[in-house]
């Protein structure tokens, strides 16, 4: 055998380097003259920019009986302006590379734009003829209004969604916006038209109470003035602000079948009212809620994923539903995941034995510690792009919190112990103050879970 001569060079193998401090980027603030107030965060290497526009036009700043009309009206805002029809609009998108998405929530109305840094300044132009003058053609509301009825069916068949409306319509009362779905209902959306969504859109989307978040690779970008050239192009007088309705809910222990005769599995979904993200409880909350069910190494999961085989996964949160500094905020506390019908009764039982051993032994330092990695360790991670950064901040915008809370938020979590976290995750689940939705076969689940004692038993239809 001859011996072969290596002909290339290998280039050296790389080595890791020297870890570098994060932290979540803190945004520079301003505003523009038409009162539009801007956050602004450089990203070198993200030639993807990503802009968020806040707009405070609430869910419950809707008129009784047209609910729905506010997302009807956020999806208007793409389908035309004074200078371009709706085909038009979507081309010129199109033709600088951007996407542009819309979509209305309690807190407002919210639009997400992401556009190639190099046509940040197009961008932005459509982006504020979206904003400063929608053309609102009445076939275009009228086909926004029949898509939506469209959808609600197809929510109806879900099972998710299907639990949430039902949760939502349980624990909050008939007359509380959050009792109602958050695009309407068919009802409320057949009476939309054009008048309704002008009349939403020139009491509420206005520069003065909104906010812009410009996230990415700003070099070379003189971002003052194309702002001022674009958003700043935008003019109305300042919105009348929205009161909050009380966001209260009642958890009093019970369970609501909706009935699916036939069905092969029940979707669970267990919940109360909880803190928003201004209670202090609300970092080591989060800590305990992720060691309960965050992911598959958590509590529920342990039990009945791995240890019973009665489900793919079940998960434990926390969703912020209105948040607010003056302390009238709200949140939903749940658990969901599905199981085999045949198995729903000792499922449940199973869940509510994690939630009582929870409560008389507590978290382990063990759990705590894996759930810091996870939450804190991999933060990094979860900020690689522009778009994520900017819709961080902008959902600090819509929950009233200062610019620097996600960054604070994870050096709270560092610093929280396995006995807050016990206590907070303890309180946040109570056995007997938590309302149960399950949708599947009331026939074959219905006497299993009146035999839990987890509180009374409802059967209602499930159309």
């Amino acid at each position: 055998m001859t011996d072969v001569t290596p002909t290339m060079d290998l280039h050296p193998q790389p080595s890791g380097g020297q870890p570098r401090p994060w932290a979540f980027p803190a945004p520079d603030r301003g505003a523009l003259p038409n009162g539009l107030s801007l956050l602004r965060s450089h990203r070198p290497g993200q030639q993807v920019i990503a802009v968020e526009v806040c707009v405070p036009a609430p869910l419950a700043a809707e008129p009784e009986g047209l609910e729905g009309v506010a997302t009807i009206t956020a999806r208007a805002l793409a389908e035309g302006t004074d200078r371009h029809t709706a085909e038009e609009f979507a081309a010129e998108l199109e033709r600088c590379g951007a996407t542009l998405d819309t979509y209305a929530d309690h807190p407002g109305i919210r639009l997400s734009l992401e556009v190639p840094a190099s046509r940040l300044a197009r961008g932005l132009e459509l982006l504020a003829d979206a904003l400063r003058a929608p053309a609102f053609p009445d076939s275009e509301i009228e086909r926004l209004v029949r898509n939506r009825l469209d959808e609600i069916p197809h929510e109806l068949a879900n099972p998710t969604r299907r639990a949430a409306m039902a949760l939502y319509a349980e624990m909050f009362p008939a007359g509380s916006r959050f009792s109602l779905p958050r695009q309407g209902t068919a009802d409320s959306v057949r009476g939309i038209g054009t008048e309704a969504v002008r009349a939403f859109y020139e009491a509420h989307v206005r520069p003065g109470a909104a906010t812009a978040v410009v996230v990415g690779d700003l070099s070379g970008i003189d971002l003052d003035a194309v702002l001022q050239d674009t958003l700043g192009a935008w003019t109305g007088p300042a919105p009348a602000p929205v009161p909050a309705a009380p966001a209260n809910g009642d958890d009093t222990g019970r369970v609501v079948i909706v009935d699916r005769p036939g069905a092969v599995q029940t979707q669970m979904l267990i919940g109360r009212p909880g803190p928003d993200r201004h209670d202090r409880v609300w970092p080591a909350q989060s800590l305990g809620v992720y060691c309960l069910g965050g992911t598959l190494t958590s509590r529920l999961d342990r039990v009945l994923r791995e240890e019973k085989g009665y489900t793919y996964g079940v998960r434990a949160f926390s969703q912020v539903l209105r948040s607010s500094a003056r302390g009238d905020g709200a949140a939903m506390l749940g658990v969901h995941g599905s199981v085999a019908t045949e198995v729903t009764g000792p499922a449940l039982a199973d869940l509510w034995q994690v939630l009582r051993t929870l409560a008389e032994e507590g978290l382990t330092d063990d759990e705590r510690d894996v759930a810091v990695q996870n939450l804190v360790g991999v933060a990094p991670l979860r900020y690689e792009t522009a778009a994520a950064v900017a819709g961080t901040l902008a959902d600090q915008v819509e929950q009233e919190l200062p610019d620097d809370f996600q960054a604070q938020l994870y050096a709270r979590l560092a610093g929280t112990g396995t006995v807050e976290a016990s206590a907070a995750v303890i309180a946040a689940f109570p056995p007997g103050r938590l309302v149960t939705v399950l949708v599947g076969d009331a026939e074959q689940i219905a006497a299993p879970v009146r035999e839990l004692g987890i509180g009374e038993v409802k059967v209602i239809g499930g159309a």
